[in-house]
């Protein structure tokens, strides 16, 4: 029931009911700069929280914690369900009725009694109370405070991991009954199912088409032969398929005759044979195929049907042969596909408003009766096992989309029997070179020794954990306080027990192995579908405007008011992965002006990496062991755990590998004789010389390493560091990705170095309420930035290809959660996008970044944990675990040479 005034409190209450909830005394006007003044809705939280914290009178009033929660002050404390001990202790005080709308209907019946009115303070109110000590501001405060409260009670941190948990285990089984349902076999979806994504870019379902370069097409299809036999439209995909291996060659020659094509460096032979009618010269052909083993192809694409409707009119005689001539080759293919790999290419529809006179007769209707017999005939063959020979219908599905571009109503246009040809070449060769990007006919990867024996470490960790749980929640039972029949209330263990270094490894290796089983299970197991990325203006910047205009309404003040403090560079940070994210999901990578922005976000990162070192060595001095081993620990335990279990190189990873190669190159340079720190500095001027040639030999060692890329490979292809920075054999992309911001870092040190140096001289004052700089010295280094920013932007507009604008970043990037995405919200290694809803692309994202952000979050809390226990501060301790560490690397090294020999 509602909680009704008493008449003492009414009596007192002369001007607006909001006086039980406290008096309003004037507060001060703010007198520093806007970063130190605090708003008054958050003083008002403040003093709320502190009054909760001592049980006295709060911001809202006198009475207890759990009172003033439902807005009630003490003159509220009487009869009913709301006062006394009641509301202590029934647990009803925050839902009312019991439907968690309590303290929203206690707030609106408080609202609607008495209207607020301005009350006569004498004192001045501060601008943010708006002439109004009682009204709007007071209410807006109460009910950001209620609502705040009931999300944190109905939605922490912890619920949304439980939520993502059970996303999870659902989605997974759901996504299992479909493959039983379905089958598993990805070339079946690859050849009879997909859509576009553009106008040229077809998309399998479940599954993801790589696009093969011509040395690619070359080495899959080394001393092959491949054969088409059929109609003027497989002439057109034999065509099609010749030109993924040489683009140079012409259609020209007697359309219908036999068409050889040979390529004798690859010992390739590629053969187009005139058969358009299934008939006894086709079944002669493909008998020849079965008696001679050494001129049978290793792959034959067949179709025809067209021409028996054209020459016979489309008559049922015409198709009643159709299925006799079909029945007799069916016997000859199924032999055929024993061996080599056959298909029989389904006939595509027409445009029949195109079709010239003397192909009128070819409808949509008769192809489709032509198209159900080959099926119902070709599946028919073996009536013990499913037919070997596989139906090419995918390319039925591209001319339904592209078939009104035809120029005779008949033949594709030569987009569509591009795609056709593509994914005949993933049919065949991703098996055989198994592209990261082309997930369609790819058999999951076996798993290596190191995955068997890291599989059975989390496996050990999380029966240690349950047996660890069970006993310690027995003990726990034995503990359990007993009521007190006197007072009806529990006695109460005041002890607590610590948490001991076992159990905390115990728990962190058993979420890491469910979190690592998870990885597994969205980029190797194919459980879950993948699809290939496809690049829109809005597919990324409709994300960017969303964020940056959420993030208006999203804002704290600061009390730190140093350049690059601690809260501005982790927003920036946040900032900047967040635009990364969106970036890699949207396959922004294909647009060059999106590519070398993005190229300037990651020089921002290690420009932070530079000036983030050097000002904690340059002032604390601290060159210990132990600073080094927990911000390595933090860099790269994700990282190695994930070369583990995904049984991918270091190098993969490329971000890391560079931000700790950074780490240590600024560590080595400022720990080695002599070390030069503040302190020493400010008692003797020389040492700033001194820095100052340390950071000039660096930058001539960049310099020789950058435009010597024989000494680079050299040095890092020494074992064991080529087991760290080598990527398919080659360091290569490890020169690459070091060169491209091979400044930046050395730029972020030499920043914080002038800055520091200055500040202590004084030239520079940071003292709370004081500028940095004066107004015009601040309006002209906001003018020259963005000037910069937009003279890049057009720069990078007018860039021609990638290698151009690389080559000219490192000079020009001066003035200007990542690693999870790789396998859990992106797919394939980044190359595509995981799909855990099809046919939903919004609600896929959604879910999954849910699920990605969930999984991110919980890591970062493991990492820090086993931090905190694998990094003592004891100097022998920490000793021990590092012979431990190595030793763990040696025999990673060991079982990473036995791999890779066992792979050869």
């Amino acid at each position: 029931m509602p909680v009704q005034p008493s008449p003492s409190a009414a009596a007192c209450d002369p001007v607006t009911p909001e006086a039980r909830l406290g008096p309003v005394t004037p507060e001060p006007r703010a007198s520093g700069p806007p970063s130190q003044a605090q708003p008054l809705l958050r003083q008002e939280a403040t003093r709320e929280e502190e009054g909760e914290e001592t049980g006295g009178q709060g911001a809202w009033g006198t009475g207890t914690a759990e009172q003033r929660r439902r807005g009630l002050g003490e003159a509220d404390v009487g009869t009913g369900k709301a006062g006394g001990t009641e509301a202590a202790g029934s647990g009803s005080s925050a839902d009312g009725a019991g439907d968690g709308q309590g303290s929203w209907r206690l707030l609106l019946g408080w609202l609607l009694r008495r209207p607020p009115q301005c009350c006569p303070c004498a004192a001045p109110l501060p601008r943010s109370a708006a002439h109004c000590c009682h009204g709007g501001t007071k209410m807006a405060a109460l009910a950001y405070n209620l609502g705040k409260r009931e999300i944190n009670h109905y939605f922490s941190v912890r619920s949304a991991k439980v939520l993502a948990l059970v996303a999870v285990l659902l989605l997974a089984a759901c996504h299992l009954a479909s493959r039983h349902y379905r089958g598993n076999d990805s070339c079946e979806f690859l050849l009879s199912s997909g859509r576009f994504l553009g106008e040229k870019v077809w998309q399998p379902h479940s599954c993801m088409m790589h696009k093969y370069k011509i040395s690619e097409a070359k080495t899959c299809l080394v001393d092959k032969h491949i054969a088409f036999i059929g109609d003027s439209r497989i002439r057109q995909l034999f065509y099609s398929f010749v030109k993924i291996i040489n683009p140079q060659f012409k259609e020209e020659g007697n359309k219908h005759e036999n068409i050889p094509f040979e390529d004798k460096v690859a010992s390739l032979k590629v053969d187009f044979l005139w058969h358009p009618e299934v008939n006894g010269s086709m079944k002669q052909c493909i008998k020849l195929w079965t008696e001679d083993v050494v001129s049978k192809p290793h792959v034959i694409v067949a179709g025809a049907a067209t021409w028996s409707i054209k020459i016979h009119n489309g008559s049922e005689e015409a198709l009643s042969q159709y299925k006799m001539n079909i029945t007799s080759i069916a016997p000859l293919l199924e032999k055929l596909a024993k061996t080599s790999d056959v298909y029989w290419v389904l006939q595509d529809p027409v445009y029949e408003d195109l079709l010239s006179e003397n192909r009128k007769m070819i409808t949509n209707e008769k192809i489709d009766a032509y198209n159900e017999a080959a099926v119902s005939i070709l599946n028919s063959s073996t009536r013990t096992s499913k037919s070997n020979v596989k139906m090419f219908s995918v390319s039925k599905l591209i001319a339904q989309e592209t078939i009104m571009e035809s120029l005779d109503g008949l033949h594709l246009p030569e987009s569509s029997r591009e795609t056709s040809a593509m994914i005949l070449m993933n049919v065949y060769c991703n098996k055989i070179l198994k592209p990261v990007d082309g997930s369609c006919c790819q058999p999951r990867p076996p798993l290596t020794l190191i995955q068997k024996l890291a599989a059975c470490f989390f496996t050990l960790s999380i029966i240690g954990y349950l047996i660890f749980y069970v006993i310690h929640r027995n003990a726990h039972r034995k503990n359990k306080p007993c009521p007190d029949l006197e007072s009806g209330e529990e006695k109460k263990n005041i002890i607590n027990t610590p948490v001991s270094s076992l159990e905390i490894l115990l728990q962190s290796f058993c979420k890491l192995g469910l979190i690592m089983a998870y990885f597994y299970m969205c980029d190797r197991a194919n459980l879950f579908m993948k699809e290939n990325k496809f690049y829109t203006h809005s597919s990324f910047f409709i994300p960017i405007i969303y964020i940056l205009v959420l993030g208006v309404f999203y804002n704290e003040n600061t009390k730190e008011t140093k350049v690059l403090n601690r809260e501005q560079t982790d927003e920036w940070k946040g900032w900047m992965q967040l635009v990364i994210l969106i970036y890699h999901i949207s396959g922004a990578s294909t647009f060059l002006p999106v590519y070398m922005h993005i190229r300037v976000l990651v020089a921002a990162y290690l420009f932070q990496t530079g000036y983030g070192h050097f000002s904690y060595f340059w002032i604390k001095g601290d060159f210990g062991i132990h600073r080094v081993c927990q911000v390595l620990f933090r860099l790269n335990f994700l990282v190695v755990v994930l070369c583990i279990v995904m049984d991918r190189p270091y190098q993969f990873y490329y971000f890391v590998p560079l931000v700790t190669v950074w780490f240590m190159v600024i560590y080595i340079t400022l720990a080695l004789w002599p070390q030069v720190t503040q302190k020493k500095a400010n008692g003797n001027g020389f040492w700033y010389l001194g820095l100052l040639l340390k950071l000039a030999f660096l930058l001539l060692c960049i310099c020789f390493l950058a435009y010597s890329q024989g000494a680079f490979e050299k040095i890092f292809s020494l074992w064991p560091l080529s087991k760290c920075f080598e990527l398919e054999g080659s360091v290569y992309e490890w020169w690459f990705r070091w060169r491209l911001d091979r400044y930046v870092v050395l730029h972020g040190a030499l920043f914080a170095f002038i800055y520091l140096a200055l500040q202590r001289r004084q030239i520079l004052s940071e003292g709370k309420g004081e500028p940095l700089f004066s107004n015009k010295i601040s309006n002209f280094l906001l003018f020259v930035s963005v000037v910069s920013f937009l003279t890049y932007s057009i720069w990078a507009s007018s860039c021609k290809n990638k290698a151009e604008c690389n080559e000219l970043h490192p000079s020009v990037s001066v003035v200007q959660l990542f690693i999870c995405q790789y396998h859990i919200w992106l797919a394939a290694d980044t190359r595509g996008i995981l799909v855990l809803i099809p046919g939903n692309p919004t609600l896929n994202i959604a879910v999954s970044t849910f699920i990605f952000v969930c999984v991110a979050h919980e890591i970062s809390q493991i990492t820090a944990d086993l931090a905190h226990v694998v990094i003592p501060k004891d100097n022998p301790a920490l000793f021990r675990r590092l012979a431990c560490t190595l030793a763990f690397f040696a025999g990673l090294l060991v079982l990473s040479s036995i791999q890779d020999k066992s792979r050869l």
